[in-house]
């Protein structure tokens, strides 16, 4: 059973190693999607982030994160702050990760607005190695305690590195489109001295907000749908989520898909990884949402799937209730926009 799971955990430290932490709900981590996003919000806005996946799978992924990001329209700029820890299998690896955002934004013709955003992280690296089983220990068998004299652990240790990012965003009150690129310094974070670089990782997303009634009769609310997508391709690795949100005040509604079936992987299998059900409640000022994801994947249900939950908190800006210039500035690209008709 042991090395089963010491297998198993190879393989997601492995994995771990060459792929960034993901959301479901992408939405709901904006600054971690695009540092163009930093912002776009006329309050002082905070949001929390949990995600446990595969939860069955020696302990699988749990990552959290926390953000906070404002808009000072006097230089048309947005400053943000996000921390961020990914933990990955039962012999603790971990990723800790600060940054720092800025967004400058350019008004242009027809109500649109062109958003740019610098992300400069710092983040560190380190696993447990006393909670892995090594070759000299499984030949004493599987209950030694001796400890191992694998000359791994003479180089292993925690990296520390710096990480940049950078995003371009175009939206009105409707549409948005974005372009990311992480990881532009490809920075080396190797536990063994040596060389581990993190592969680019380019981000495509976009998506639009169709209002379900047009009527000339006034509601107090409407129903919204936003199909959206996000594409994002790392090394070899890529991967396409496409899907739709419906906002029936003050109930938030998803469906997703994750996955290329028309491509396949090294193993001639469609490349498929999860269907995605979204779930959560807006109000004026919070926001809570959860989601669960369905493995499609060869893994199937028994790696327990993925749990993740969003809270968001805005803290309005007392001096800016009575302006109008809120709502032609700043027409946040969000999907779950409430808009009165």
């Amino acid at each position: 059973m042991k090395i089963s799971f010491t297998i198993i955990l190879i393989f997601i430290v492995r994995l771990g190693l060459a792929q960034d932490p993901e959301f479901s709900q992408y939405y709901a981590a904006p600054l971690y999607l695009n540092p163009a996003f930093t912002g776009t919000t006329n309050d002082h806005r905070f949001i929390s982030n949990y995600r446990n996946q595969w939860p069955s799978v020696a302990q699988g992924y749990r990552t959290y994160a926390l953000s906070y990001d404002y808009n000072l329209t006097g230089l048309n700029s947005g400053f943000g702050f996000m921390a961020m820890q990914d933990q990955a299998g039962s012999a603790g690896m971990r990723s800790t990760e600060f940054n720092f955002l800025y967004s400058y934004k350019l008004p242009i013709a027809n109500k649109w607005i062109i958003s740019s955003g610098l992300n400069f992280g710092y983040a560190s690296r380190s696993i447990d190695f006393n909670k892995l089983i090594f070759g000299d220990q499984l030949v004493l068998g599987s209950n030694s305690t001796i400890p191992t004299s694998d000359p791994i652990l003479s180089n292993a240790g925690m990296t520390q590195y710096f990480d940049f990012k950078a995003g371009m965003l175009a939206y009105n009150r409707n549409v948005w489109i974005g372009f990311a690129a992480n990881h532009i310094n490809e920075p080396n974070r190797s536990l063994l001295h040596q060389y581990a670089y993190v592969p680019l990782k380019i981000s495509v997303h976009g998506g639009v907000r169709i209002p379900l009634y047009g009527g000339l009769l006034k509601r107090d609310r409407i129903p919204v749908l936003s199909p959206s997508f996000v594409y994002k391709r790392q090394a070899n690795f890529e991967q396409l989520d496409v899907g739709a949100y419906l906002l029936y005040e003050p109930i938030i509604f998803g469906l997703w898909y994750r996955g290329i079936p028309v491509i396949k992987n090294a193993d001639r299998n469609p490349m498929q990884d999860a269907a995605v059900v979204i779930l959560g409640f807006q109000f004026s000022q919070f926001e809570v949402v959860y989601s669960y994801d369905f493995t499609v994947s060869r893994l199937g249900p028994a790696s327990g799937g993925a749990h993740e939950l969003a809270l968001k908190y805005l803290i309005e800006i007392p001096e800016r209730k009575k302006t109008k210039k809120r709502d032609g500035w700043i027409p946040c690209p969000s999907f779950i926009r409430k808009e009165r008709n």
